[in-house]
């Protein structure tokens, strides 16, 4: 048996991966695959990233505003900026995932990659080590975006179907060499910690709400 499978193998050391494209993860299900959904001010880690990281129960995130990309960085809670990114079922005792909410966080977001307001973002990441230390790695300019959608007058409600940016539509994928350099990267530099505020603490009067709204938009503009 052994002798016929190798029968079958064809020796060619002149195979190379000129032209080919690496098929994008997000075009397959990734139920078990780390991703992170930005939605309105809405942020939410999936079930996948807990799972990982499951003796993480504090994490900061981190963003690179020249490289667009996102970090998921485990913390602990005397840790400036740190925030619980899971919930406990009172009865089973087990995790789930927990929305987390900021304005401004995802306002900045959004208006950094240019993203629409009215849609919900998508994107899958990376369970990397660096220095030891384990992290998610989010690329930005990566997303499934879906849109809202309304029928027959009904609640308007996220599409099913994702979408995806314009670049997409003519490629699988990147190059392979370009893809084995696309996580090559010195994580931590350039990055920025931003710490999400819990919704007691959002709980300011309108007029200091809008001040700090105001001198986001015009620090943007």
């Amino acid at each position: 048996m052994k002798n016929e499978i190798n029968e079958e193998i064809i020796i060619d050391n002149d195979f190379n991966y000129d032209g080919y494209q690496v098929v994008r993860g997000e075009f397959f299900a990734h139920l078990n695959e780390p991703s992170i959904t930005f939605n309105n001010d809405r942020i939410n880690l999936n079930s996948a990233c807990i799972n990982k990281l499951p003796n993480t129960k504090y994490i900061q995130f981190l963003v690179n505003p020249d490289e667009k990309n996102l970090v998921v960085k485990p913390s602990s809670e005397n840790v400036r900026d740190s925030i619980i990114w899971y919930s406990v079922n009172s009865k089973t005792g087990k995790k789930r995932p927990r929305y987390i909410k900021s304005r401004i966080f995802c306002g900045k977001l959004f208006s950094l990659m240019n993203w629409n307001s009215d849609f919900k973002y998508k994107l899958l990441g990376k369970l990397i080590c660096s220095n030891g230390e384990y992290i998610f790695l989010f690329d930005l300019t990566s997303t499934e975006v879906f849109q809202r959608e309304a029928s027959d007058g009904k609640k308007v409600k996220n599409s099913r179907i994702p979408a995806f940016p314009e670049e997409w539509k003519n490629q699988f994928g990147l190059p392979v060499e370009e893809h084995k350099k696309s996580f090559q990267i010195n994580v931590f530099d350039g990055y920025v910690v931003f710490g999400l505020k819990e919704k007691d603490d959002l709980q300011k009067s309108n007029s200091e709400t809008n001040n700090i709204e105001s001198q986001v938009t015009n620090n943007e503009k």
